[in-house]
């Protein structure tokens, strides 16, 4: 028996834990208590990370048309396919949970092999906003501070985002922040586990009114003059047509859209001017809608506003969902960015023909995640399962069955690799080397423990493999991650100073942007300049928009998506995890008592709750946790899939759905059944 030092496959904030591993097997989990990031403390999903490598439904073998081959038949076939496909008409869409190494070269062959800029990852159902709303105020969309740094702040806001749950580690060093004086402001329409745990002051907003509650805010600050003039006068541009924009606003007005009393608004907006050292952490609750940059933006006029930007423990901070959910927008995986974050266009084109020793790579932005979906004749889906975390599950269903030829590699046999015509059988975390990066840009390495079951293989080695039947052999002739890694370093400025041999004997990784060998790393973004043009912040005003789909006579209530403490994302690996489906196994519409007394539904009923798209039958949670009006759903289960309620509109500045808006009917189920 022995203890291997790993990190959790599961949320981006990426806890250190030991594995027992005995006769090739992980038995389970132990406390890795040195590990600065959480100190030996797992959350539930952590505790139990191991159980769904063994489990019987792994995939073993490549299938063709669910009928079981060898890698040559397989490869051989994808490729012939593959090669004769139009650049228009092929798409690729990646994961969070790929190594950094095996997202670049995902990209690479889409561009290389393939000749196609349509390749992108899950970000686009959960920071695309991100990178909209902060590319044009700060520069960059990361998150600014370290982790280990948060517990500085003396005010932070959670802007929809229940740490509680879906950021467990986190969570602890937030409560560490409040235990030394921190005052905590939430801001979500549900009464949230964070809410409960961590908040001193919430604020409840309306669904989909965000961007009138931090205007508010922002004209509040400017009216008491809580503002840092200093900062604003030496580090940013745009202030007077921010002041201009908010003092046209009507605070009455505010409370009236946004349904938070003014007093309320008044009290978080001093609370955060005040602070010396004021905090922004924000996710899908703000990022999920028409208007999810704008919310973007406005937090960060928000910051730069006051001042707390650029210093530890302050920012407006990204919270990404997978344990390289950064890493891989960092490798390119986005239809408008090449590596490193190197915009689209033909002298990027150029830049990489010569990095990569090839020619014609494309220099026009490609499709997005669901034009992919909609359009793309051939798609190749490495450790995503679109039918699951996509809206409008069956109009998904109905593009997929569409195209002409669907690819999938994954673990699992997953919703949408029912679908595929060849399924091709991929390795888990620690079934091969490779490295991660973090929420707060955290680099690490993860060593391969156990070897994978039957002839999985790692998705590096099937990308490559693959390339190399297309007749890229030369671009592709790669015998480890590690040999990728260094590729990585030429070609992502961020990464060149960052090794193998260094993250070997970092305690907890290296931040980016990391320059050279003899550089620590960057805990903290944005120090003395920005990363725009000019090096200033520029406020960018915003205007409160409506969501796209309100209730009305006929969808009278609004539904919101999101996770729970017990699972994660789509389910595929928490839902094989007995310890985990044992706490929770199927979703829950959560609903208000007196809408439930109304419509006649006791806790623990089924109901049909129906939108536009589709119906789904689960069963009702009784709750004053959500108002009146609103209702909650998981989206983590296939037998009651949320979303096939949820509509595809989107922010037409990044294409981000509207998850966390959409009106539904509710009606008893037949015997309550």
């Amino acid at each position: 028996m022995r203890y291997e030092p790993a990190i959790c496959p599961y949320c981006t904030s990426g806890c250190g834990m030991y594995l027992v591993v005995e006769e090739g097997r992980v038995l389970g989990v132990e406390p890795r208590k040195e590990y600065p990031l959480n100190e030996g403390k797992t959350c539930i999903k952590g505790s139990n990370a191991y159980k769904f490598l063994d489990h019987p439904d792994r995939l073993r073998r490549p299938l063709v048309k669910g009928k079981a081959c060898s890698w040559d038949e397989a490869l051989s076939l994808v490729a012939e396919k593959f090669r004769g496909i139009e650049p228009g008409q092929f798409g690729v869409l990646g994961s969070g949970k790929t190594s950094n190494e095996e997202s670049y070269l995902l990209q690479k062959f889409t561009r290389a092999v393939m000749l196609s800029n349509n390749v992108e990852y899950c970000a686009r159902f959960c920071h695309s906003a991100t990178v909209a709303g902060l590319g044009p105020t700060i520069g960059s969309g990361v998150m600014q501070t370290s982790q280990l740094d948060l517990d500085r702040a003396d005010c932070l806001i959670l802007a929809g985002v229940n740490v509680s749950e879906n950021f467990p580690g986190i969570a602890r060093r937030i409560r560490r922040a409040r235990e030394r004086g921190a005052k905590v402001v939430v801001l979500d329409p549900r009464v949230t586990l964070t809410v409960k745990n961590l908040g001193d002051l919430h604020l409840q907003p309306a669904p989909g009114t965000d961007a009138a509650l931090l205007n508010g805010m922002i004209r509040i600050i400017l009216d008491r003059n809580l503002h840092n003039r200093e900062f604003i006068a030496e580090r940013t541009t745009g202030f007077d047509e921010l002041k201009s924009s908010v003092l046209e606003l009507n605070l009455a007005e505010v409370q009236r859209i946004s349904g938070v009393d003014l007093p309320k608004i008044e009290h978080a907006a001093a609370i955060y001017a005040g602070a010396k050292a004021g905090c922004i952490l924000y996710d899908e609750g703000i990022t999920q809608h028409v208007s999810g940059s704008d919310n973007i933006k406005l937090l960060a006029d928000l910051a730069l506003l006051t001042g707390h930007i650029g210093r530890p423990g302050t920012g407006v901070n990204p919270m990404r969902g997978q344990i390289s959910g950064e890493g891989s927008g960092d490798m390119g995986c986005v239809n408008v960015f090449y590596p490193g974050f190197k915009r689209v266009g033909p002298e990027t084109a150029r830049h990489f023909e010569q990095l990569w020793g090839v020619q014609n790579l494309p220099a026009e932005p490609g499709k997005s995640y669901m034009d992919i979906i909609n359009s793309c004749k051939t798609i190749y889906a490495v450790g995503v399962n679109p039918m699951m975390s996509a809206p409008d599950s069956t109009g998904v269903k109905k593009a997929l069955q569409g195209s002409e030829f669907l690819v999938v590699q994954d673990i699992f046999m997953t919703e949408t690799a029912e679908l595929a015509d060849v399924v091709l059988p991929a390795t888990a975390w620690v079934e091969r080397e490779g490295t991660h990066t973090g929420v707060d840009r955290r680099v690490v390495k993860i060593e391969k423990i156990v070897e994978p079951p039957g002839e999985a293989r790692p998705d590096w080695w099937i990308i490559t493999e693959l390339a190399k039947k297309m007749g890229h052999g030369r671009e592709f002739g790669y015998d480890s991650a590690r040999q990728i890694f260094e590729e990585i370093r030429r070609c992502v400025p961020q990464y060149a100073g960052i090794s193998y041999g260094r993250l070997e004997k970092a305690a907890s990784g290296i931040h980016w942007p990391c320059p050279s060998e003899d550089h620590p790393g960057t805990p903290t973004m944005f120090t003395e300049k920005f990363n725009t043009s000019d090096g200033k912040g520029h406020f960018v005003p915003a205007a409160y928009r409506p969501p796209a789909e309100l209730p009305d006579a006929d969808y009278p209530f609004v539904l919101s998506t999101g996770r729970v403490i017990f699972h994660y994302h789509t389910g595929s690996l928490t839902g094989r995890t007995d310890s985990l489906t044992g706490e929770l196994a199927e979703a829950f519409l959560q609903i208000n008592p007196a809408d439930a007394d109304t419509l006649g539904i006791h806790d623990g009923e089924r109901v049909i709750a129906t939108s536009r798209r589709g119906e789904v039958r689960v069963k009702a949670r009784l709750s004053r946790d959500v108002p009146a009006g609103f209702t909650f759903m998981p989206f983590h289960f296939a037998g009651t899939p949320a979303n096939v309620l949820t509509n595809t509109s989107y922010d037409p500045a990044c294409k981000m759905p509207e998850f966390k808006v959409c009106a539904i009917k509710i009606e008893k189920a037949e015997n309550g059944r």
